[in-house]
């Protein structure tokens, strides 16, 4: 099949080589505002450049990847909807909840497939542990634990216009908690606070957080989030149940040191980027889009699903901000 690619930046880039290694894409339609971008892909992937948007629609595409800004989200979706193409969009669907919902309006009723990309419902890990909760193997669940520390934080710019720490990195936990459990999120308490880079302070966001969310069967769950981890970059979730417990992240590469005598574990090099961590994940998840797109399957995340993630994350900026419980529906009326 012939793909198109909206956007060469970091995780666009990541895309092109990835889809270029897959055996059902035949080729890649690419369009980037930097030439150099552009350039890059041609010369590493044998794509085809283009000039703009509407010509990579206009190309014979038979699906679309947009990896572009936040800000051009909305515009490029609704563009490729209305051209018919099966589209692939990086998480958020927008940059604010009014505008993803207003998205969701316009392609409710469209019969174009829709894939939002979040990339831990393709890890190994989280699928094994989707499976363990399901079967009832766990018992009812009790607790949940989700990690999501970053080596290091994002530019000062990038973090003046990300949106804040639980839009843009807690919203992974939060999409991962609803996937795994099958529960939804009824209400938050969140906290923070900036002990690093003073330009997060500056920004009016938190460099660590944590966040307790109470889903609808009573389970709690602990989100914690840092921008500043020394040792890596550290993902992980703990289930706990009334059978049994189970974890996810805990393997070699995990960026923890044990102090405890005689302990190797762990033993490897601990992951350092997140494309490193997630990086078969990523290929899973673009092979499922492929899937997609060949009309063998549905969306396995769709913008309704990444709505319910952005609704966690606004009521969790709310509970930092005004240092109290917030409930979904509060936030969902606002």
């Amino acid at each position: 099949m012939r793909i198109g690619i909206l956007g060469l930046g970091r995780i666009g880039a990541f895309h092109a080589e990835t889809l270029s290694r897959l055996d059902a894409v035949e080729s890649l339609v690419v369009a980037d505002p930097f030439p150099g971008a552009v350039t890059a892909a041609v010369e590493r992937f044998g794509a085809e450049a283009v000039d703009s948007p509407e010509a990579v629609l206009a190309a014979g595409v038979d699906g679309v990847v947009i990896a572009a800004a936040t800000d051009a989200h909305p515009g490029l979706l609704l563009a490729a909807v209305e051209a018919g193409v099966p589209v692939f969009c990086e998480k958020p669907v927008a940059r604010t909840m009014k505008e993803g919902v207003a998205v969701l309006d316009a392609v409710r009723d469209s019969g174009v497939e829709i894939q939002i990309g979040y990339n831990r419902r393709f890890d190994a890990g989280f699928v094994a542990a989707r499976a363990a909760v399901r079967s009832g193997e766990l018992g009812p669940l009790h607790t949940v634990r989700s990690t999501t520390l970053d080596p290091a934080p994002p530019p000062a710019a990038y973090i003046a216009s990300s949106g804040g720490i639980f839009r843009d990195c807690s919203v992974h936990d939060f999409d991962i908690i609803r996937w795994v459990t099958g529960r939804e999120v009824t209400e938050v308490y969140a906290t923070g606070s900036n002990r690093g880079e003073p330009y997060i302070a500056e920004a009016g966001d938190a460099d660590t957080t944590a966040a307790i969310l109470t889903l609808d069967d009573g389970t709690l769950a602990v989100v914690s989030n840092s921008r500043h981890n020394a040792r890596g970059y550290d993902v992980r979730m703990e289930l706990h149940g009334f059978r049994d417990s189970i974890a996810v992240g805990l393997e070699d590469k995990l960026p923890l040191r044990s102090v405890e005598p005689g302990t190797t574990f762990p033993a490897g090099t601990p992951h350092d980027f997140f494309m490193d961590r997630f990086a078969e994940a990523y290929r899973a998840e673009l092979s499922a889009f492929t899937d997609v797109v060949a009309g063998r399957r549905t969306s396995p995340c769709t913008v309704a699903d990444a709505l319910e993630a952005g609704w966690i994350a606004d009521a969790c900026t709310l509970s930092l901000r005004e240092h109290r419980t917030v409930t979904i529906k509060e936030v969902r009326g606002a």
